[in-house]
Order: structure tokens, then sequence, then C-alpha cells
């Protein structure tokens, strides 16, 4: 890999020889600007607007422009001569554990070659260090015209440098979360848990660019002047009114994406429970039934008394 810059670790008193080398690389497709009715390439020139001529790129120098628009130039030369110790140094200032440092901060990353044989002692002796104290060591250095901050941290047998934003270059999250007050219920926690354990981890490496590797089949099929592969309709969508049914339907759909039983129970709906709740009372009615049943047999009871005080009084037949 190839260096693209030069210069030490200074780690006290220790100096280490290092060469700084990307970390990372971009697989992302890039596109030119083309005039669409002939494809011909979109070029731009750089002219000044003094002479209004087209210039070289070695004519071409910094300046920084002041509030009134006056143009002040910086060299390089100035710019070689700032008094800051970095300049060629990646200088270890404190070592924190790794919790300390905020993801947000993070930006580029970057390894740390050993510069030659001298270099191997003192670079082994760091990463060991950095390796024993679960710490990752937080430097300085000036790379393409700033002194910028960096974290030390150990990868593998080697140690890499991720570039950091100073802490005033990170934005405060206010007005992003809900300015409403928002109650999320215990059952809704637990379903929520449940599809985090159902999804369950998957290894990095096995996530790849699938929009990179959709864009590659476009551009080979119009390459060989075939008709591009159309993309698949996409799943009817709508808005999320049941929160819960949304869960349950998503765990039930996670575990059947991994073969196992989509068995869910499912929670009561606010209908259901709210219906089981309200159970109609009816005192009233069951009063007033109760009076009529007693009015009946009230009735019935004095109407069998008649008959048999009729009965009795009823006079009695003589013999001829």
């Amino acid at each position: 890999m190839r260096s693209i810059w030069n210069g030490a670790i200074s780690f006290g008193l220790v100096s280490i020889p290092i060469k700084l080398v990307n970390a990372t690389e971009s697989h992302s497709i890039s596109f030119r600007q083309v005039h669409a009715e002939d494809n011909g390439r979109i070029r731009y020139r750089k002219f000044c607007e003094l002479e209004d001529r087209e210039v070289t790129q070695s004519e071409i120098g910094k300046g920084y422009e002041d509030a009134d628009g006056t143009i002040v130039p910086i060299t390089d030369e100035d710019l070689s001569h700032l008094p800051i110790p970095t300049a060629r140094t990646i200088e270890i200032v404190a070592f924190v554990p790794a919790d300390r440092i905020d993801p947000l901060q993070m930006e580029s990353a970057y390894y740390l070659a050993a510069s030659g044989a001298p270099a191997a002692k003192p670079y082994t002796l760091l990463r060991e260090a950095l390796k024993r104290s679960n710490k990752v060591a937080i430097a300085k250095y000036a790379l393409r015209g700033r002194e910028r901050l960096g974290m030390l941290r150990v990868v593998g047998d080697a140690i890499a440098m991720h570039g950091l934003l100073w802490p005033d270059e990170v934005r405060a999250p206010e007005g992003v979360a809900p300015d409403v007050d928002v109650t999320v219920r215990d059952k809704e926690l637990d379903l929520a848990d449940a599809l985090m354990d159902t999804l369950g981890e998957v290894d990095l490496k096995d996530l790849h660019d699938e929009y990179r590797e959709a864009l590659e089949e476009v551009i080979a099929a119009k390459a060989a002047g075939e008709t591009p592969p159309e993309a698949p309709s996409p799943a009817p969508g709508g808005k999320v009114l049941d929160l819960m049914a949304a869960l349950e339907k998503s765990v039930r759909a996670a575990k059947e994406s991994r073969g196992e039983e989509a068995e869910v129970t499912p929670l009561p709906s606010k209908k259901a429970t709210a219906k089981k709740t309200a159970t109609p009372k009816k005192p009233a009615a069951k009063k007033t039934a109760s009076k009529t049943a007693t009015s009946k047999k009230t009735t019935a009871k004095k109407t069998t008394t008649k008959k048999t005080t009729a009965k009795k009084t009823a006079p009695r037949k003589r013999p001829a």
C-alpha cells in the first residue's frame, strides 16, 4: 500500500518513524458529466477573472478572502513555517478508555506502518502497551494543511489511527428528538426486544453493497446493447396505524425468514380490552324483573287461596 504521509509517532521521549497508509477504500461507482445530445465530455476550465484567460494548475495558488472581499495570498512557504510541533509528528497527548470517544467524532481511518527496521521495537512496544492497558491513545497531527485530532488503537498486529473531529465541530442534537410526550408501554418494549432477539447478530463480512451490484449490471447491459434489468415492484406500503400489530408482524416475518416457527402470542388489542372492561351494568332491569316475578307469585297464590275457599264453602247436596 502506498503511503500518503511520512513522519514519526512521539511517545514521550520515544520517537517511532512511521508511514501513514489509507485503511479504507471506496468502491462506489463514479460518473462523468456528458452532453446529453452527443455524449461529449463536459469539462471545466479555470479562468482568471482579472485577465479573462484560462490558467494552468502551476499558476494557481492559495488565498484567504477577507470580510471586505480582499484576497490575502498564502504560500506553501507560509504554511511550512507555522509554529506547530505536529508538522511531521503524531504527538500522543493522552491515553483514555475507548468508550470515552464519541463515534460521532470519527472520520477517516489509517494504518500506521513502521518505517524501517529501527522502528520495529518501539512500534511493537507501543502496540503491546495499548493492548495491555485496554486504552486508546489521543494524538495531534498535521495533514493537508491543518492540525487534526486522532485516536490510535490496535487492529490485529498493527496500529490504526482514526481521524477525529474536534469536540466543537460536533453539533448538539437539539431539536432532533420528538417534541411531544410519548408513553411506551411495557408490552410494546417486550415485542421490540423479541424482534431484536429474533433478528439476532450478523457477521458484517456478509453484508455487501446491493445498489452498486445492481448498478454494475445496468452498466454491463447498456455496454452490451442489451435492455437493463427492471427493478422489482416495491412492496405495498402504508402508514403504521397500530404499533403493536406492526411489531407482532415484524417478529413473525423475522422468524419465518430464519426458518423458525412463527408463533407470536397476540396481545389483546385496545378495542378488545375496552370491550372486556366495559361490562354493562343492569341493576334496574334485574330489580324490575325480580319485582315482576314476585308479583306473579303473589297473584298465583291468592288465586289458589280463593279456589280453596270456594271449594270449602260450597253447599252439600241432600239425598232424595
